[in-house]
């Protein structure tokens, strides 16, 4: 009985934390515009395959000590050969933004990067693959962090000085790159979670109305959101399309920042039912207040929301594991114990 208790255990604790060095392929692509580079990541860690954040950024969570690959693609999108260096760079999430720093800035994470080739030379057209080696030290400090994988080119163009009449060389650098956030420590990995604190309805010097919701990073990783949201009941029981949310908020953990819906001028004041659902990665928060625009622009009091759903598939999973396991180590009690009766009648 306690040999099998614990192999199912094992096999709980293998949907619970699966291994992130198994790999899946292909990701989808982030391209720079026409003309230029492309740059798009090619695998992701098959525990995140589902993950679309997990398809466009690296994203995982290492214990100490652990080593990873990624690899990623770059293309030469302009019309003549191009040299390329590939190197990774500082990043922070900071005031709602995935923010990088200049140049070739370094913090933990990018000590932690090695890149091969880190030196590119691509023909018109011409795309190459580039190995990402991630090896996290055995006494890093528990945390997530953020870096950037960047191609760059630089190219100097002559621009005409006004005032001596001289040609001066001027530097043209143009880089794309993949977004890095990894989480490293002990145990598994910390679960993503947010909340949606309120709903400010306001408008804006154009006239057009504005609703903010004001999220709250509640869970242990970096948040990028993106959703929608949905008016109903209005005036003369009026109903609306779904409004895309602003894309680029990202928060980190504990961070609280806006997210904001920009509606048609035309939409009446209210009152509505608002709903607005929002996602980042698999796990997803929706909320609801009765709201009415202001007419003018100005500093509207927020709305305090009600909680309409959730949906946290890391959540999910150990609780379904949970009942599993419960069940499984129930039936198996339940037989032994007709066996066992069923032995002593036999005996008696």
């Amino acid at each position: 009985m306690r040999r099998v208790l614990t192999t199912l255990a094992v096999l709980v604790a293998g949907i619970l934390i699966p291994a992130t060095g198994a790999l899946t392929a292909p990701a989808r692509a982030t391209d720079s515009r026409p003309g230029s580079i492309g740059i798009r990541l090619l695998d992701a860690p098959t525990s995140e395959q589902e993950n679309p954040r997990a398809r466009i950024y690296i994203v995982d969570y290492l214990p100490l000590g652990a080593v990873i690959h990624r690899h990623i693609e770059v293309t030469n999108k302009s019309g003549s050969e191009a040299r390329l260096t590939v190197y990774p760079g500082a990043a922070s999430v900071e005031n709602g933004t995935f923010n990088v720093a200049a140049g070739h800035t370094h913090n933990d994470l990018t000590t932690w990067i090695s890149l091969s080739p880190d030196t590119l030379i691509l023909p018109p057209g011409a795309s190459a693959p580039v190995t990402a080696t991630i090896t996290v030290p055995r006494d890093a400090s528990p945390g997530e962090r953020y870096a950037g994988i960047w191609a760059e080119t630089s190219s100097t163009v002559a621009s005409q000085d006004t005032q001596d009449t001289q040609d001066k060389g001027i530097v043209e650098v143009n880089r794309v790159g993949v977004r890095v956030y990894l989480a490293v420590g002990p145990g598994g990995p910390p679960a993503p979670n947010f909340a949606i604190d309120s709903l400010t309805p306001e408008r804006l010097p154009d006239g057009r109305p504005v609703l903010t919701a004001q999220v709250h990073n509640t869970g242990g990783r970096a948040l990028d959101m993106s959703g929608e949201l949905t008016l109903t009941e209005g005036p003369g029981g009026l109903n609306t399309r779904p409004f895309p949310a602003k894309l680029g908020t990202t928060l980190a953990p504990g961070q609280t920042e806006p997210v904001t819906v920009v509606l048609d001028s035309q939409l009446p004041d209210g009152p509505w039912k608002a709903r607005i659902h929002l996602k980042s990665g698999l796990t997803e928060q929706s909320a609801q207040a009765t709201v009415t625009f202001p007419r003018h622009p100005g500093t509207p009091a927020p709305v305090k929301t009600t909680s309409t759903a959730s949906r946290n598939y890391l959540t999910g999973a150990i609780g379904i594991a949970v009942l599993l396991l419960a069940a499984l180590a129930f039936t198996i009690l339940r037989r032994n114990r007709r066996a066992s009766r069923t032995r002593t009648t036999a005996e008696s």
